[in-house]
């Protein structure tokens, strides 16, 4: 068993499972108790941890990447040190790397799904390069495809140290080599530029199904990107549009001087290209400059530095304190240059203006606390937050003014087909405008129009799939498959998902598959032996095992004591469904002796005179009680198999009910004891299979 499951970092996070080993680090699924949720925890390998100099730069980096916020990148919560374990703290998300998702649709995406899926990897992109921080490992296994269809970019801060930490083309290499930029490649300096290369690598595996360039070794794949052009997508896959051909080529440029030059340009390209299929970017090669390339800097905390004043003077020059002096009262100040002590002003005044201006700080900062974060927690209540109105608005338009949002996070869904909001804006959102929700809940989910001539798959994840299909085939005219899968999250009879994903843009007519929850998957629980368990004690280890106590009987029974358990529905050691009933039959002991006919008494009662007595003669008329004979009844069971209750009834009594082994009882006898012609009826599982009339006395 792992080591780290089960264990409690920082006495808050539960680590559950590992759901996942990289070249660096392990992640697991874990449980935050302080904000009660799941997350995922990255944890450095022993390896590495054990480099002191490591351990400060994941430090650094990581907190640097966590100031990164995007609905398009995976959200670092937290970067720690517990028991010599270095890790950090991300939102744990439920959805398939891109490499998955592209295997398991084996073949080429559609290119409407790859544009999408590239504008998305842009934009997050885009929004770390604006912050300095530089990706350096861009492939399909560090993208994230969720069931929404949209796309989180992971492993910012890990990639950049990996990057770092490998000097030489080692094994671990391998995964990364097909992506890896030329300047990469040659060990060269890099910037921006080298992630927007292997965003084009990984847009032209999506469009053709296969890598630009193979090779036997690392170093022979390394190669071929700093020498070699790829052969254009057209002639592997004739769909694709030109335009995005051109747009994949530009971006795989191996010259810097020939590829986009920011992931901002690269998204302007594509956003034209998705309101003018005919358009052909501007495949102009710059005029790079002869110097050093400009380094993007990463994001750090700056702190602030007192500049020690040096006193230059001429040697030949005598001082001059009064002209100094004289200037620092003329420009009061404003110009002090540090070679004498700091003009002293204000005096007691100014003191206790400097105290007062304090305490009202302190008294400003006890009551935004106490409003903002103390009194819910005293309360015990969550605040309440109103939904702002995004609709109208363009993503780029939110990003350059975050009040829009009002402190909500943004989470692009897919593109939806509006006839009110032209292409590009928001015409949709979840939670809607005006409503309220609770802390912890501040994330808007939007949808963006894609025109009132285009179709795109709407979002359907956890919708009725009765009103998933309305829209799918009534509404948009499409032919709808449907299947079954089992989902814990999703409520049976909701959908899961659906291929191909929302936002893919449609025409009438074509097929979409949509998967249908049946709830969580019941894992098979293994039935007990309960025959010959006290009833109470069988029906506490049904529970414990998860089945349900069915129907519980109790019949006669001379083999089991009272109150045990002398038959079961299921079979001991049969797999079966949590929740499945099982039934019970419980003894009642033996079957207690039929009473004994009465013997006539010697003596007539009181008023009657005796037989052969004067006047006494026997009544013809009235029956004589006729003597009690035991007869064997025989059930036939060749035609049955394994367990099969028997029931056998005479006259109006149930002498026999109990579940018997047709696998080893050909036949099966009974002993009834009873006087007369009395009917016999053979019941087998409840079904009466035989009645006969068999005399007793006879």
């Amino acid at each position: 068993m792992d080591q780290y499951i089960g264990k409690l970092l920082d006495n808050r996070y539960e680590i559950l499972e590992c759901i996942g080993t990289g070249g660096m680090a392990v992640v697991y699924k874990a449980r935050d108790h302080r904000l009660n949720r799941l997350v995922a925890i990255k944890i450095l390998k022993p390896e590495l941890a054990n480099d002191a100099d490591f351990r400060r730069r994941f430090h650094d980096e990581s907190q640097a990447v966590a100031m990164l916020s995007h609905a398009n990148i995976v959200s670092v919560y937290d970067v720690s040190n517990s028991d010599g374990l270095n890790y950090i703290v991300m939102e744990l998300i439920d959805g398939l790397t891109l490499k998955q998702y592209m295997q398991r649709r084996g073949t080429p995406l559609n290119w409407r799904e790859a544009q999408h899926f590239i504008t998305q990897i842009m934009r997050a992109l885009s929004h770390a390069h604006e912050r300095g921080i530089i990706h350096r490992d861009i492939k399909p296994h560090n993208i994230m495809v969720l069931r929404d269809g949209s796309v989180k970019v992971t492993d910012f801060g890990i990639a950049q140290l990996a990057s770092a930490a490998q000097n030489t083309m080692t094994q671990e290499a391998i995964g990364s080599v097909h992506y890896i930029s030329p300047e990469q490649a040659k060990g060269s300096h890099v910037d921006c530029r080298t992630d927007i290369y292997s965003a084009g690598v990984v847009l032209y595996e999506m469009l053709t199904g296969r890598l630009p360039f193979e090779g036997d070794t690392p170093v022979a794949v390394a190669i071929q990107h700093i020498k070699s052009i790829p052969v254009p997508p057209r002639d592997l896959n004739p769909d694709v549009p030109r335009a995005l051909e051109a747009i994949t080529m530009k971006a795989m440029a191996p010259e810097l001087a020939q590829r986009y030059a920011s992931a901002e340009e690269m998204l302007d390209d594509l956003k034209e290209f998705r309101k003018n299929p005919d358009f052909q970017p501007d495949t102009r090669v710059e005029p790079e400059e002869t110097d050093e390339p400009t380094m993007v800097v990463p994001a750090k905390v700056i702190t602030a530095s007192v500049r020690v004043p040096v006193e230059r003077r001429d040697p030949e020059r005598p001082p001059q304190p009064e002209r100094r002096q004289s200037r620092r009262r003329e420009e009061e100040y404003d110009d002090y240059d540090g070679y004498d002590e700091p003009p002293r002003r204000g005096g007691v005044g100014a003191a206790v203006a400097a105290v007062l201006v304090v305490l009202a700080f302190i008294g400003v900062m006890f009551y935004v606390v106490f409003n903002f974060f103390l009194k819910d927690l005293l309360t015990g209540q969550a605040r309440e937050y109103e939904v702002p109105s995004l609709l109208g608005y363009t993503m780029e338009e939110l990003e350059q003014d975050k009040s829009i949002q009002g402190g909500f996070k943004v989470v692009e869904g897919p593109a939806m087909h509006s006839e009110e909001y032209e292409e590009g804006k928001i015409c949709a959102q979840q939670p809607e405008a005006g409503s309220t929700v609770k802390e912890g809940s501040l994330t808007i989910t939007v949808n963006i129009s894609g025109g009132d001539d285009k179709m795109y798959i709407p979002s359907v994840e956890n919708r009725d799939a009765r009103e998933v299909l309305k829209i799918l085939q009534d509404e948009m005219g499409l032919g709808v498959d449907q299947k079954q899968v089992s989902d814990e999250s999703i409520t049976m009879g909701f959908v899961v998902s659906c291929d191909p994903i929302p936002g893919t843009e449609v025409e009438k007519g074509d097929r979409v598959t949509i998967f249908i929850s049946t709830g969580p998957a019941k894992m098979p629980v293994t039935v007990p032996p309960l025959v010959n368990m006290p009833i109470e004690k069988a029906k506490d280890e049904i529970t414990r095992m998860e089945l349900k106590v069915g129907h519980v009987d109790e019949q006669y029974n001379d083999e089991y004591p009272e109150g045990r358990v002398f038959w079961q529905s299921i079979d001991t050691g049969k797999e079966v469904e949590k929740g499945t009933s099982i039934d019970l039959y419980v003894s009642k002991g033996p079957e207690p002796e039929p009473s004994a006919e009465p013997t006539p008494s010697d003596e007539p009662p009181a008023g009657e005179t005796a037989p052969g007595e004067s006047g006494a003669l026997p009544d013809p008329t009235q029956d004589v009680a006729a003597p009690a004979v035991t007869k064997d009844i025989t059930v036939d069971l060749s035609a049955y198999e394994g367990l099969v209750n028997v029931r056998i009834v005479v006259g109006d009594k149930t002498i026999h009910n109990t579940p018997v082994d047709a696998d080893q009882n050909l036949t099966f006898t009974k002993r009834a004891t009873a006087s007369g012609d009395q009917m016999v009826y053979i019941y087998i599982n409840e079904t009466q299979v035989d009645s006969y009339l068999l005399p007793f006395g006879s």
